[in-house]
């Protein structure tokens, strides 16, 4: 049985395909949009602070904690990237509780372009930091021969980054499903929580890894550079 969400088809016309990959995606995306604007447009400096922007607070400071530990030298430029993809996995997983809901990390396809979000911003972060020549140069290094090895590497990576996550996401939706099937009453619960719990440590270690990438970019062409 394919319990991607790729699978569903909700409207197609012709190449446009429209399926609960991306209505789900759309959803998370004007959720988090609606959230962030309902908490930043009335923010307080004061000692009362809403229940929301005390959330907020919460959040963007523990993924700051998590990548200053990793990365002692500016942790907050790489805060806007690794905290978006931590609070997008991590909605997107738990949410899989929710009766009806597929989460776009069950798809390839997302798990696929966070990857390649993360393949494209370390480049950019790099050659942003040191310059593209001297970015450029820890892809010859140890010797010019060594170039595509290192190309390889990077790509493995991150593809290995994608598959990871979609592959926990799939298994773990399998799981539940072959449990409540032999024991509808006694399960639901617990697999609720093991969602839960399964969620937010796989939304964590995307995002600590793609952090680690960056952070290990950056050192290595520090290193590099004249």
């Amino acid at each position: 049985m394919n319990l991607s969400p790729d699978s569903i088809v909700y409207w197609q016309s012709g190449f446009v395909v429209i399926n609960a990959t991306l209505v789900f995606t759309w959803a998370i995306m004007l959720f988090l949009v609606i959230f962030s604007w309902t908490v930043t447009r009335n923010l307080s400096t004061g000692e009362k602070i809403s229940k929301k922007q005390n959330l907020l607070e919460s959040i963007v400071g523990g993924v700051l904690s998590q990548i200053q530990e990793i990365e002692q030298k500016n942790p907050k430029k790489n805060l806007p990237l690794v905290g978006t993809l931590f609070i997008f996995i991590a909605i997107s997983n738990v949410l899989t509780v929710v009766p009806g809901f597929q989460a776009p990390t069950g798809s390839l396809s997302t798990t696929t372009a966070l990857a390649l979000w993360v393949f494209v911003a370390i480049p950019v972060y790099g050659i942003g930091q040191v310059g593209f020549l001297a970015y450029m140069k820890n892809y010859f290094q140890p010797s010019p021969l060594m170039l595509p090895f290192n190309v390889m590497g990077e790509v493995s990576r991150i593809l290995a980054l994608a598959v990871r996550l979609f592959g926990n996401i799939m298994s773990g939706s399998m799981i539940g499903m072959i449990l409540l099937s032999l024991a509808p009453i006694i399960f639901p619960i617990i697999m609720q929580l093991f969602g839960l719990l399964t969620g937010l440590v796989q939304a964590y270690i995307f995002a600590v890894l793609a952090a680690v990438y960056l952070a290990a970019a950056a050192q290595t062409q520090q290193s590099n550079s004249p």
